[in-house]
């Protein structure tokens, strides 16, 4: 920076002024204002940093997970469609039963049904059997209640509509007919 020169009584007449001066300490004021400055910034940045980083660790574990249970579970909508397919199987194999046991229609039925079955079975699907077990609001869905003296109050009864799992996921619970206990 080039210096201009000034007049003795400009110089006699100026005060310096106070931005001028020389601090007694000029350690301390960049120590206040520098570095310390300097310091806070350098921690809230490495702060950032360290929160960046987890909330990507935490970003990259979820969509693994998200991946995992889309693959795990992308046969279900598909599943579902076949279960009710199924349920249509098995009324028209009732209807071949009443034709008798040993006719061709039924034994051929009932060995698609098997084969279908094993096929749901392989790809995850496990039927819910309700009949005889405690009504659980988690597998089954209440239909009717009925008084029974032989079951005991709470107690499945009928299975209407069957239920079924795929892993450890509710496809659609049983409908079920739940004893009400003894009638009065």
């Amino acid at each position: 920076m080039r210096r201009i020169p000034v007049t003795e009584s400009e110089a006699e007449r100026k005060e310096p002024a106070p931005a001028e001066t020389e601090p007694a300490n000029p350690e301390a004021e960049q120590n206040d204002d520098g570095t310390e400055g300097l310091q806070a910034d350098l921690e809230r940045f490495r702060d950032l940093a360290l929160r960046s980083q987890a909330d990507f660790e935490n970003y990259k574990k979820r969509s693994a997970r998200e991946k995992e249970e889309a693959i795990k579970y992308a046969n279900s909508s598909l599943l579902e469609k076949l279960i009710s397919i199924v349920d249509n199987f098995e009324l028209g194999l009732e209807a071949a039963r009443a034709e008798g046991e040993k006719s061709p229609i039924f034994s051929g039925m009932s060995m698609v049904l098997k084969q279908l079955m094993d096929f749901l079975a392989d790809s995850g699907l496990q039927p819910i059997d309700a009949v005889g077990q405690k009504f659980d609001p988690n597998l089954h869905e209440a239909i009717a209640h009925e008084a029974n003296d032989k079951v005991p109050e709470g107690t499945v009864i009928r299975q209407t509509r069957r239920g079924y799992r795929m892993k450890d996921r509710l496809l659609r619970p049983s409908s079920v007919v739940v004893s009400s206990g003894a009638s009065s």
